[in-house]
């Protein structure tokens, strides 16, 4: 079940543009580019200059790993010490598409990518200029081009799905490849296959269901117990936040914290399903925008409605907790760890 939805319409990206970021990339330069989960910060995943420039350009701690993204023929078994039959059949399933495999690293590849870590982070892409862009840089290499890519935004803020976010995150200090906005919206699921058996890292689109149907057996999921986990990207409990403060609660909760932001004369974003939302969606003081309805609209404008509703000159924004299933994993994965930025901050 590879990811292959139809993009949105897109800036066209000419051979010439793609060719020059793959130099940039050769060089041990870095360049934004897009993927359909969100744009990533890319760099060469063999050269530890290039990913300790990721690092500074993000302010990312040196501990935190990065994902090593391939090109459709590119061989995985180049990046790892042994490639497990599960991981096989997960890449036959799943690539090109949204799923990162956490696998044991092959001893040729610098720990830079990994955090300091024994295990690596893979993934293919399948956003047609992220395919292409790796394809050029995996030639420049033998074919063994990898190129270490986490979101193109300062660490722990909200991820970037347009060009236009990552122009605002660094202005032109980096060099970005225009594909358009990003169809799937939030970040690759994380499956861990380093410890002999499957274990969700992080939710995604591609779901534990999904995986159980491949695997024959469910992963296990992420349940704060799991303490010999290894670090992976996205999973720290405070990340993808807004920089206005935003409390994620059920909509009973929320209502008389609007009370008490109307009483004030203070200005307040709500996010909200318009079932829930009454007279609230009209009020004075507020920013009302109407959730979707759908896991998977919802995950795509996401970060894009986050951005938003920073410009939107609003004190605090609350957003309304999404039910506790399968299908809403993902969104209320992403809008936890926004909200729990602020409560530890509190």
């Amino acid at each position: 079940m590879s990811d292959r939805s139809t993009f949105p319409a897109a800036p066209a990206v000419s051979d010439a543009q793609i060719g020059a970021a793959a130099a940039l990339l050769d060089a041990g330069e870095i360049v934004a580019f897009p993927t359909e989960t969100v744009y990533g910060l890319g760099g060469d995943a063999e050269n530890p200059a290039a990913v300790a420039r990721i690092y500074a350009a993000k302010g990312r701690p040196a501990n935190h790993p990065v994902i090593v993204h391939l090109a459709p023929h590119g061989d995985p078994q180049y990046w790892v010490a042994h490639l497990p039959i599960e991981a096989q059949k997960l890449i036959d399933a799943f690539w090109p598409g949204p799923l990162t495999l956490i696998l044991e690293r092959a001893a040729r590849i610098p720990d830079a990518v990994s955090g300091g870590q024994t295990s690596v982070g893979l993934r293919c892409p399948s956003h047609p200029v992220a395919q292409r862009l790796l394809e050029a840089f995996s030639r420049c290499r033998g074919g063994h081009g990898g190129v270490a890519a986490p979101s193109a935004n300062r660490f722990g803020h909200v991820s970037p799905t347009t060009a236009q976010h990552v122009r605002d995150e660094f202005g032109e200090a980096i060099h970005v490849l225009d594909g358009g906005a990003c169809e799937v919206g939030i970040e690759s699921t994380i499956l861990d296959l380093s410890r002999g058996f499957p274990a969700l890292l992080r939710p995604g689109r591609v779901t534990p269901v999904e995986i159980a149907d491949v695997l024959g057996v469910a992963p296990r999921l992420p349940d704060g117990s799991d303490a010999t986990a290894p670090r992976a990207s996205g999973t720290l409990k405070a990340h993808y936040a807004p920089r206005t403060p935003l409390a994620l609660l059920p909509f009973a909760a929320l209502e008389p914290m609007l009370a008490e932001a109307a009483s004030a004369g203070a200005r307040v974003a709500l996010v909200a399903r318009v079932s829930r939302a009454g007279a609230w969606a009209d009020a004075s003081n507020v920013h009302f925008t109407a959730a979707p309805e759908d896991p998977h609209l919802y995950a795509r404008e996401l970060y894009g409605l986050l951005r938003a509703l920073d410009r939107a000159d609003v004190a605090r924004i609350f957003v309304e907790k999404l039910p506790d299933t399968a299908e809403w994993s993902a969104v209320n994965d992403r809008l936890g760890r926004a909200a729990a930025a602020f409560e530890a901050s509190a």
